[in-house]
């Protein structure tokens, strides 16, 4: 045992030295942390002073652009167009900068930043959140196949609706990280899932009964239907994205979305009418649920509350969509007038 205490002095002496060598690593990077917090603010700073600064000439440019000759004018307009592309710019910056959490983060998580530091972070959260819905969706298109064919049971029907709860409830959460980070989610496509975590909810706390039952082969099948649809669009959606933002046209914080944005104009209009049909199906479910709320037995709230969000799920959806349509359709033809 003795002829081994050499080799192991010797052992402790390398890890002394490497433990010297590993407090002097922490050191410099608690120094550089305090240096990066203190950048921070002084930059967050200058941002504002900058947007304010921009405000106020842009304000009085507008208001010098009368009376004055072409040639200048010309060369406000100039500027004023430069002014307009600088908001993108900052908005850019300040992803990368801790900000305060919005209201709905502050209720679940409290005053922790949520704010990633680097791309390659960014980027893998939101690599992480498709996953999670793409396993998450398979999960549900299984269970509610499962429900609506093999199990009858109302347990069942519960785990189903629990996981829908859940399910949507953390899409909200990841959501709004990720817009805390500079993701350009869509309001609709954000709110619709506080809309349907909400709706998930009264439809697990519906009592099993003579009217659950006449709506639930109903439910199952739009459940199935729903999850098909978000498959379908989370493929299609996610290579599309890919090219654009190998092309440099989308931001690489954008997401596969549950609906129909601009950016899916070129190559993606086959999935209007699957979309349209969904929206429909939902417009079907609100009115089939209110025509159970006039009837005599009908004594269960859940019944007119989950018809209301139905109702609501469809019109937001419905013109949304329509919205996006009707405005990709006036922009061609105003490339159309401008190349004539």
């Amino acid at each position: 045992m003795s002829s081994d205490i050499p080799g192991v002095l010797k052992e402790w002496e390398v890890l002394e030295k490497e433990f010297v060598s590993l407090q002097e690593t922490h050191r410099l990077y608690m120094q550089k942390l305090d240096e990066v917090s203190k950048l921070q603010k002084s930059f967050s700073s200058s941002i504002s002073h900058q947007k304010k600064s921009l405000k106020d000439i842009s304000h009085s440019l507008r208001k010098c652009k009368k009376g004055i000759s072409d040639e200048e004018g010309k060369y406000v307009d100039d500027i004023l167009s430069q002014i307009r592309e600088w908001p993108n710019t900052f908005h850019e910056m300040e992803a990368f900068l801790p900000k305060k959490n919005g209201l709905y983060l502050s209720l679940v998580l409290g005053s922790v930043n949520v704010n990633l530091l680097s791309k390659q972070t960014k980027t893998a959260y939101k690599d992480e959140y498709e996953k999670f819905k793409l396993y998450v969706t398979v999960i549900l298109l299984v269970l509610a196949s499962l429900c609506l064919f093999i199990v009858s049971y109302r347990f069942v029907d519960a785990v189903l609706n629990f996981l829908l709860v859940w399910f949507y409830c953390t899409l909200t959460i990841r959501e709004s990280v990720l817009i805390s980070n500079g993701s350009r989610i869509k309001g609709w496509w954000v709110f619709h899932h506080y809309i349907s975590t909400f709706f998930s909810g009264v439809m697990l706390t519906w009592p099993d009964g003579k009217l659950y039952q006449v709506f639930r082969n109903q439910f199952l099948a739009y459940s199935m239907y729903q999850s098909f649809l978000q498959l379908l669009q989370y493929y299609y959606q996610s290579g599309c994205l890919y090219r654009l933002k190998a092309l440099g046209e989308r931001h690489n914080l954008d997401l596969t979305v549950e609906g129909f944005q601009s950016w899916m104009w070129r190559g993606l209009t086959f999935l209007l009418p699957f979309l349209f049909f969904g929206h429909f199906w939902q417009l079907f479910n609100g009115i089939s649920l209110y025509q159970m709320s006039q009837l005599p037995e009908c004594v269960e709230w859940q019944v007119s509350v989950c018809g209301l969000c139905f109702l609501v799920l469809f019109m937001g959806n419905f013109f949304t969509t329509l919205a996006v349509v009707r405005h990709k359709f006036q922009q061609r033809n105003q490339a159309k007038a401008k190349s004539q």
